[in-house]
């Protein structure tokens, strides 16, 4: 019995595409096969095969702050020296 088949359309970054598929390629998979092994966990589970959670609110304020680095290009520090002694002060608390 033939099964009737369907298309799947995705628009993605040009890089992303090409770092996945390079890395699918090495384990032996195609886009295609990616996506159909993703459906097929989905369907059978009825769950996305990965952890998805909202971030609590020390990751949102986390985020937001690297968000704000980014876009004023400023880091928090001005040196691997200043980061690590605020990492032993932290570790010191």
């Amino acid at each position: 019995m033939k099964t009737q088949s369907s298309m799947v359309h995705v628009r993605m970054d040009t890089e992303m595409k090409r770092k996945a598929t390079e890395a699918l390629a090495a384990m032996g998979l195609t886009a295609s096969e990616a996506v159909r092994l993703l459906f097929h966990r989905i369907a059978v589970d009825q769950a996305f095969p990965l952890e998805l959670k909202v971030p609590n609110a020390e990751t949102r304020a986390a985020m937001a702050e690297i968000d704000e680095m980014v876009n004023t290009r400023a880091a928090r520090f001005a040196s691997a020296d200043e980061l690590f002694a605020d990492l032993e002060e932290a570790a010191d608390r």
